[in-house]
């Protein structure tokens, strides 16, 4: 496939369900400290630890991934990951499958996490609006993240009453049933369906701290497989490229 014609990609969909946030933050004296375990979905493989560490209006999140979709032409396949707010707090079991196809898609999950309130860029803007930013987003089969922000008011209050998710985007299609394999996206229908699909997801559970944790961090993200400069171009197309490629090759291989 050309490369031109893979960059033209249509972006990764996620914004559609995607809200805009709050423009008021936490109060100054809040701190509490919110952990995670990330548990594979969509038989992804995908694993990780979260923990978001609040005082008052700053949020410190770390994020540790492993068993994710790995590579798109030598480099590492991004992976868009948000806070999730604003539902029911926790993360779809296989009865969210409602058509019956073996994996749970974006929109099934949404009414168990909810929409986006706070997307884990690796630096600049960290709202709704940056869910498709995927050239700003950690990538590979493993990876930790870091960041401090300011935290808005209404990720603040979800992660306060139990309701904030973590959820990291991205399945490799061989790991999908065949059924499903075969099908578009549910959010873009010139997408395959593997490259919107939750890969793994956690709730943050909320606890009282005494002290601000050590160690705030500046914008950044280590990767284990390397970095995503260079692997495919930067834009908002840049996961859709690497699902709509790595699609392209299966089929031509599988037609072999």
């Amino acid at each position: 496939m050309n490369t031109k014609m893979l960059l033209a990609a249509p972006a990764l969909a996620l914004g559609a369900l995607s809200m805009a946030a709050a423009p008021a933050t936490a109060h100054e004296g809040d701190m509490w400290s919110s952990p995670a375990t990330l548990n594979t979905l969509n038989n992804s493989g995908t694993t990780g630890q979260a923990m978001v560490d609040v005082h008052g209006t700053e949020a410190t999140v770390t994020v540790e991934v492993s068993g994710a979709a790995e590579t798109f032409m030598d480099g590492p396949f991004p992976h868009a990951q948000h806070i999730h707010i604003a539902a029911q707090g926790t993360c779809p079991g296989p009865e969210a499958d409602t058509d019956g196809d073996g994996v749970v898609s974006t929109t099934e999950g949404h009414p168990f996490y909810g929409h986006i309130g706070t997307s884990l860029t690796t630096e600049g803007d960290i709202g709704a609006d940056s869910g498709l930013a995927v050239d700003r987003f950690p990538g590979g089969s493993a990876y930790s993240y870091e960041r401090t922000f300011e935290l808005d008011a209404e990720t603040a209050e979800s992660l306060k009453n139990g309701t904030a998710v973590v959820v990291v985007h991205g399945v490799d299609p061989a790991r999908m049933p065949a059924a499903a394999a075969e099908k578009m996206s549910d959010l873009d229908p010139a997408l395959p369906a593997a490259a919107t699909l939750p890969a793994a997801c956690g709730t943050l559970a909320s606890s009282q701290m005494g002290a601000m944790p050590e160690g705030g961090a500046d914008t950044g993200v280590a990767q284990e497989t390397g970095s995503t400069t260079g692997a495919v171009a930067l834009g908002g197309g840049v996961l859709a490229a690497a699902a709509g490629g790595a699609w392209a090759l299966r089929r031509r291989a599988s037609r072999a």
